[in-house]
């Protein structure tokens, strides 16, 4: 399918109105409950958000045809006051992915929905639009989390979110993995059967897997969401149109990967618009804005589709390791970029209208995959897939932060399946320069760390900017947001290998309104 095709569908798709002649289709006869994958929302505005579902069918004939699935909005979870109501496609070609983009909705307020299909009713989510523009709301409650490799945990942690009741949940990359299971099971939560992730039916797959978990439905249900994504969606460690494998068969493996996280995510059609970064059609632009009045303004980033090569890494390794400083001269080559010129310069603008005097923005959010903050290891050496291999371009972001001067900036990241807590210095090398934000960089929903907590604690002991460090555990951050205070507090499971594990808090830190850095709660 060709990309004119490829849109004219997702367009199609997504519109919450009359559907065209051919995507007419008769109720199906069913013989398992097509919403098995649950439902969701996602990317709120004041006047709408997305619905989404994707239809679980078992009959050939099914699966070939377009669906007519038909939905409702309601003020009550009993659908006793509908405010809308309409029917959407379910092509075969979009994995029978339904995106439904509402307008007209109140700003401010929640909202109860679902799906219907034949005689098949789907569970009720509850969504929320974000507030009017000009509002400043008294608070805003996220959840941000990252990393959920299916065999290394259960996820417990998303039960805990859903009963957290945040008004917004931030998924920061690693939705799946795409590796097949270990042989040596011994010492995983649980297994599967799917092959390593190469062909868009592969992903799909892989998808179906994850979103089977309730307790990952359950988050899903209870709020909207805004995701991005990292490197497990497609391969590790890729970076832009480079990875493992001969250029083509990779660019075939990535637009199937690019593909599938579009039919399963709660993303709008406009997605699909901007071109590819290089020869391939298949592209999607996953970094964009959200505005919560004018309490918070969310940037999210997309560290992979336009980043550099890693620094002095071979062609065919398997990942981006490390160097050494004085063995890799391309590591400060003013020209390397984690994010594109193009996102350097949407981002630069963004920070730029959020300092702007007049309806000025309480806090600006960079919700994007990774650390941000330098980890100088004992041994010297330097990470090179994180912000740590792009020292030009954290610079050039940290010159934007300075000469715009937004009145709070908070990072939020994931990736490296620990929790960090860091003071952003205007100079990352030099621990007495000023004090320019706040990161919190989330540990993993299931993910393991790979490392020792008396490693982690020799980093820490290295990094003054450092305010804490722990690999051991597994969670998810809860940012509570208010117009004079910012509160991060850190949750972590007791066993991630139990699907029952209880929840504690490892540690909470404050950032007052108009004092850059996290002090301990």
């Amino acid at each position: 399918m060709d990309r004119r095709a490829f849109l004219q569908y997702a367009a199609y798709a997504a519109t919450a109105a009359a559907l065209p002649r051919w995507a007419w289709s008769k109720p199906p006869s069913l013989q398992a409950n097509p919403f098995a994958l649950g439902v969701a929302s996602g990317d709120p505005e004041p006047d709408g958000v997305v619905l989404w579902t994707r239809l679980v069918l078992a009959d050939p004939a099914q699966i070939q045809a377009a669906h007519t699935v038909r939905w409702e909005v309601a003020h009550d979870a009993r659908f006793a006051q509908i405010v809308k109501k309409g029917e959407a496609t379910a092509l075969p070609t979009l994995g029978h992915s339904v995106h439904v983009e509402l307008h007209g909705l109140a700003p401010g307020r929640w909202y109860h929905y679902r799906f219907m299909l034949g005689d098949a009713v789907s569970t009720t989510g509850r969504t929320r639009t974000a507030p009017a523009t000009g509002d400043l709301p008294a608070a805003l409650r996220l959840a941000f989390a990252s990393c959920q490799r299916w065999e290394h945990g259960h996820y417990a942690a998303w039960r805990h979110v859903a009963a957290e009741q945040p008004d917004l949940v931030l998924f920061l990359g690693d939705y799946i993995y795409e590796y097949a299971t270990p042989k040596n099971t011994a010492d995983l939560a649980r297994s599967h059967t799917l092959r390593h992730a190469s062909t868009l039916a592969d992903f799909r797959d892989r998808y179906a897997l994850h979103k089977s978990d309730p307790a990952l439905q359950a988050a899903h249900a209870a709020c909207p969401w805004a995701v991005t994504w990292d490197d497990h969606e497609v391969q590790n460690d890729y970076a832009s149109a480079a990875g493992r494998g001969d250029d083509g068969s990779f660019l075939v493996l990535r637009s199937a990967a690019w593909q599938a996280f579009y039919e399963n995510m709660p993303l709008r059609a406009a997605s699909l618009n901007r071109p590819a970064p290089d020869t391939h059609w298949h592209a999607l632009q996953v970094y964009r804005r959200l505005r919560w009045g004018r309490l918070a303004h969310l940037h999210l980033l997309d560290s992979r589709q336009y980043r550099s090569w890693q620094a002095c890494r071979t062609p065919q390794s398997t990942s981006a390791g490390a160097v050494r400083t004085a063995d890799c001269a391309d590591l400060a080559s003013p020209a390397r970029t984690l994010l594109g010129t193009a996102q350097e310069q949407w981002l630069n603008a963004g920070l730029a209208a959020d300092a702007r005097t007049e309806d000025a923005t309480r806090w600006s959010v960079l919700a994007q995959q990774t650390l941000f903050s330098p980890r100088h290891y004992p041994s010297g050496v330097t990470s090179t897939d994180s912000w740590e291999g792009y020292p030009a371009a954290r610079a050039r972001l940290l010159h934007a932060v300075a000469q715009h001067a937004p009145r709070n900036t908070v990072l939020l990241g994931g990736d490296i399946h620990q929790n960090y807590v860091c003071r952003v210095h205007a100079d990352v090398e030099r621990p007495e320069s000023p004090v320019m934000a706040s990161e919190f960089c989330g540990t993993s929903i299931s993910s393991r760390s790979g490392t020792t907590q008396d490693k982690v604690d020799a980093i820490a002991r290295h990094n003054p900017h450092v305010l804490l460090a722990r690999c051991d555990q597994r969670g998810y951050g809860l940012a509570d947001i208010t117009p004079t205070r910012w509160t991060t507090t850190l949750r972590v499971l007791d066993d991630p290998l139990r699907a029952d594990s209880a929840a504690s808090t490892l540690a909470s830190f404050v950032v007052e309104d108009g004092r850059p850095g996290p002090v301990r709660d």
